[in-house]
């Protein structure tokens, strides 16, 4: 009888956060899922039952596979270098005795900052003619960039110099205005932007790992830096790795603010990534329907990759 009591008053407890994450989670993913097989509109009172076109529209017309395109590269690119600099900014910050505080906050300012206000900052600093990007290469014209280009310092580039030489006769690119560099130049300030948190991420991983396993380590062989993080260190980062990639993986999934403030999908799509395809369907365009549709696209494709890299990540992850 106590114990029906007691679970009866645990129930009781959790009931209400089970409503509650039904209401504000579940109950407007299903509303989304029925929208998506119609065409409404907000104001109307009635909507047309489409089935699947909505979906066939996406996988099918041009713009929305570019879409998926720039989305998946957005992805692919932010996700693996953000890691890795974050990773190796936690080493290189791990194993300083003074100042590691202030490389602390240098880092992890991007992240605190907002992040539409440092689009308008990038904005200023990417201006094709007042920006400091350019006029920096402009003053490197015949100079220290040129240095560089000879000497192959930035052959991955450009082996031969040949976009330097052409820019400084014709000038810089538009990075946020032509195609070729749009959407790297998203790439870069979503890296900058992701990877200070990834390091403090690492950071805390690495605080949890017993200095006694790195000493023993040393003492059976491995007497490299780099043997010692392969051998511990990395296998020991294992759990901290699987939510790093997971948080990432979504938050670059989710990117929002820099698409709409900087390139509002341009120019020629080369920079429409879903969650602003959403927007301009369901908000400006009112096409409900649609962008429903593109919100179930994304949430399936989040939680079949979120699924992947939990599967393919946690098989070689150490719990310690």
């Amino acid at each position: 009888m106590i114990l029906r009591h007691t679970r009866l008053a645990g129930y009781s407890f959790v009931l209400p956060a089970l409503v509650l994450m039904f209401v504000i989670l579940l109950v407007p993913v299903l509303v989304a899922a029925v929208l998506s097989f119609t065409d409404y509109s907000l104001g109307n009172s009635t909507a047309d039952w489409l089935a699947w076109k909505n979906y066939e529209k996406i996988f099918t017309r041009s713009s929305y596979q570019k879409m998926l395109w720039a989305s998946a590269l957005y992805v692919l690119i932010v996700v693996p270098v953000s890691i890795a600099l974050g990773l190796a900014a936690a080493l290189a910050i791990h194993s300083l005795r003074f100042g590691a505080n202030l490389y602390k906050t240098i880092y992890f300012l991007p992240v605190m900052a907002a992040l539409l206000a440092m689009a308008i900052v990038w904005e200023t600093a990417l201006h094709p003619t007042i920006g400091i990007v350019n006029r920096s290469l402009e003053a490197g014209c015949g100079g220290w960039v040129e240095t560089f280009f000879s000497w192959g310092w930035i052959s991955g580039v450009d082996p031969e110099g040949s976009w330097y030489a052409s820019s400084c006769e014709e000038g810089f690119p538009l990075w946020l205005g032509e195609k070729r560099y749009a959407l790297a130049t998203i790439c870069f300030i979503g890296i900058w932007q992701a990877f200070g948190f990834n390091m403090v991420l690492y950071l805390a991983g690495l605080t949890g790992i017993p200095r006694e396993l790195i000493q023993a380590a040393a003492m059976d062989g491995a007497r490299s830096g780099w043997q010692r993080f392969r051998l511990v260190t990395w296998p020991m980062l294992g759990p901290t790795t699987v939510f790093v990639v997971t948080i990432t993986a979504i938050r670059s999934f989710q990117v929002f603010d820099t698409v709409e403030a900087l390139t509002e999908g341009g120019p020629s799509k080369t920079t429409y990534v879903m969650m602003y395809a959403i927007y301009e369907k369901a908000v400006e365009q009112n096409l409900m329907g649609m962008g429903s549709a593109i919100t179930i696209v994304f949430l399936m494709l989040v939680m079949v990759m979120t699924a992947l890299q939990r599967y393919m990540v946690e098989r070689r992850v150490h719990y310690s």
